[in-house]
């Protein structure tokens, strides 16, 4: 008998067996296609019937593989392809969107769908909105009515909230917007979307994703101002845009306006050129003095560090009130202006709790600095006043009242 170890067998050519879950399956929705266009040729234009055709379908068929094609199916018939033309190479079907009447009850009634849709099948939301945004980039592919058709039903996926406004962002394509497409579009979806809400509701769902402040990128950059938005809208019959689209392009102009006014202040600019730059930019922009006088106390009481101690936060706000009361001045020269004032400091003593004594002093010395006339602090103490700190701040001011309503004129008295 051998010592020798024999060596141990070795197999040669072995394969191993994959595990059917470890495949990965082809993606092939030429057989998903076929389903789904049987299913809805089956259901023809009854949609309560395509609904429930839909709802059942996705126990069976691959909703999240094939959500694409599905959504193409539903809108245009047949799967599209890159330009928004349908693939010849499949069955389409003639009920989808594109081939329903062009009405707003048609389209009311194949937004339920997708919306029953995507409320039972939760998945596909992320796929819906991406299938919207494609849409859009392919609207140069599609014919008027198709388009109108898309507008209507993404008005109405808007204005019930199945889909998100950040889709819009499909339109500031440069293609789109340089031939007009994007803003013909955005008229249609507007309109319907309006029809269903009121501007408040578009308003907050604009300002939600961004979108608020870039429906001027619907027009090419030569074209981008707020007089040429204004009248295609309102010539367009959707004034409510209009406006919304101004405002905001003055909210936008009275930030970028008062960083500058901040850093101006930080560098210790002179005060008569700080005044010569806001009175460009209001006439500009077309910022009331209200809205302006509102803006420059606001940038110069967060000029500075205020001390955390209350005796000592009133003798600061003094000094800082009377270096800056000329700029004060240059922007209160109306009753109203003055009044604005006089609520914003109220705000402001009411809100920093550190200001609550400081009120009638800062009052006093702007009115010495002849930024407060009597009649707009007596119209302030005797009805204009706001709710906030109302007991407090009324009580700090009687005095001083009395005095201006005792005053002889030309008389000057003890304050």
């Amino acid at each position: 008998m051998s010592n020798q170890r024999q060596p141990k067998p070795t197999l040669t050519g072995q394969r191993f067996k994959t595990r059917k879950r470890d495949e990965k399956e082809k993606f092939d929705p030429s057989q998903f296609q076929e389903s789904i266009v049987q299913g809805l040729n089956d259901s023809g234009t009854d949609l309560e019937a395509v609904a429930k055709f839909l709802d059942a379908s996705g126990a069976k068929l691959d909703y999240r593989r094939y959500a694409e094609t599905l959504f193409d199916i539903l809108v245009a018939g047949g799967m599209l392809a890159p330009g928004g033309t349908l693939s010849d190479d499949m069955t389409c079907t003639e009920f989808c969107l594109f081939k329903a009447q062009e009405d707003m009850e048609t389209m009311l009634a194949y937004a339920q769908v997708f919306h029953k849709l995507i409320r039972r099948y939760k998945y596909l939301e992320k796929g819906f909105e991406e299938e919207i945004k494609k849409l859009l980039l392919f609207l140069k592919g599609f014919t008027e009515s198709e388009r109108n058709k898309l507008a209507m039903l993404t008005g109405i996926l808007l204005a019930n909230g199945s889909i998100s406004a950040s889709i819009l962002s499909s339109l500031f394509n440069e293609n789109l917007v340089k031939e007009g497409v994007s803003a013909c579009f955005a008229v249609k979806v507007f309109k319907t979307w309006l029809a269903e809400k009121d501007i408040n509701s578009v308003a907050g769902s604009l300002r939600k994703v961004g979108m608020d402040n870039r429906l001027m990128e619907l027009f090419p950059a030569n074209k981008r101002s707020c007089e040429h938005f204004s009248k295609y809208f309102t010539d367009a019959g959707l004034k409510e845009i209009s406006d919304f689209a101004r405002n905001q392009q003055s909210i936008g102009a009275r930030k970028e306006l008062q960083k500058e006014l901040q850093d101006q202040m930080a560098r210790g600019d002179p005060l008569k050129d700080i005044i010569t730059y806001i009175r460009e930019e209001t006439s500009k922009n077309n910022i009331s003095e209200q809205t302006m006088i509102s803006l420059i106390w606001s940038s110069v009481m967060s000029s500075v560090e205020w001390n955390k101690k209350e005796e000592l936060v009133t003798e600061q706000a003094i000094k800082l009130l009377k270096q800056y009361s000329p700029l004060l001045k240059a922007f209160t020269s109306q009753g109203l202006s003055e009044l604005t004032l006089l609520l914003k400091i109220q705000e402001y003593c009411y809100d920093n709790i550190h200001f609550m004594k400081a009120f009638q002093k800062i009052v006093v010395l702007l009115y010495k600095a002849d930024v407060l006339s009597e009649e707009a602090i007596l119209k302030w103490y005797n009805d204009a006043h706001l709710a906030k700190g109302k007991s407090v701040f009324l009580e700090q001011m009687k005095k001083f009242v009395e005095w201006l309503k005792n005053a002889e004129e030309g008389k000057s008295g003890n304050l």
